[in-house]
């Protein structure tokens, strides 16, 4: 059972994580939700087409003009608090890696900690045990938060994805976070070439028999759009095949721009492998 703030989901349930974004120069909404207003919606429509988390951010991930500490706390505490308020039951995640950012955050009603990079601030799973809210642990390849990976190498991708993440989930177990409320993720892109993150996905089962909740992030990735050599608004269709074959070897939280169109493909996915029903059975019946 995975348990994040006031929901609980099964092993065969899958969970949509959506993106919001609060950031002026995010690499797919080019700050499309920086402004309360426009977050909000985004926060609604969301909800509304079934994302069950809702993952904010307040530094884009890539290479850009410096966000300090303080400035990432301003984009990010207000607005956690105003979704907590207009929407009490949904799961409230901050990207965030610094443990600073994590104690501003969980006061204001967080619910989980998105640590994207790895454990580079130890503090961030200090924070989460003292707030007792949930951790996910990701593999990052050692990078430096902003960085991009350049002629990475690894002996065994999967193996290092598996020490890192397994690591990090059992050191915060140690400190005293909720098991039930730990995910590792693969961290597609991070720390990797684009022929890393295709076997990390093809290889995803290893990740899936470790008992811990896995995590995907794949929403319109660079290594999607170097498979199929396209631009950042045509990667769509890619993430979904992604997401489907990520489905099927069970990953269980999918972390996404386009919530509806996941939640289609996850639902048939689970359909497909026997987990859910079909929502309407008439054919050969009538």
């Amino acid at each position: 059972m995975l348990r994040l703030g006031r929901r609980e989901f099964g092993p065969h349930e899958p969970v949509i994580m959506a993106i919001v974004n609060r950031t002026p120069d995010s690499f797919y909404d080019r700050g499309a939700t920086f402004r309360d207003e426009p977050a909000l919606a985004r926060v609604e429509q969301a909800v509304a087409e079934g994302a069950a988390i809702i993952d904010i951010g307040g530094v884009k991930a890539g290479p850009g003009e410096e966000v300090t500490a303080a400035e990432e706390t301003r984009r990010t505490v207000g607005f956690v608090a105003e979704v907590r308020r207009r929407f009490p039951d949904v799961v409230i995640s901050v990207d965030t890696w610094r443990a600073e950012v994590g104690a501003a955050v969980c006061e204001a009603g967080a619910d989980l900690l998105n640590d994207a990079w790895g454990g580079v601030d130890p503090g961030l799973a200090e924070v989460a045990a003292r707030y007792r809210v949930g951790l996910v642990c990701t593999h990052a390849g050692g990078a430096e938060p902003r960085t991009r990976p350049h002629r990475v190498e690894y002996d065994d991708v999967m193996a290092d994805i598996l020490d890192v993440t397994v690591g990090l989930a059992e050191r915060a177990v140690e400190l005293g976070v909720p098991r039930e409320s730990i995910m590792i993720d693969p961290g597609h892109d991070f720390g990797k070439n684009t022929r890393h993150s295709l076997e990390a996905t093809r290889r995803l089962g290893e990740m899936v028999a470790t008992g811990w909740p896995v995590l995907v992030s794949l929403s319109n990735k660079d290594f999607v759009g170097e498979t199929l050599d396209r631009p950042v608004k045509e990667r769509v269709i890619g993430t979904l095949a992604t997401t489907a074959v990520s489905a099927w070897l069970g990953a269980q939280v999918y972390r996404v721009h386009e919530v509806a169109e996941t939640r289609q493909v996850l639902e048939m996915v689970g359909a497909i492998a026997g987990h859910r029903s079909p929502a309407v059975a008439r054919r050969g019946l009538a």
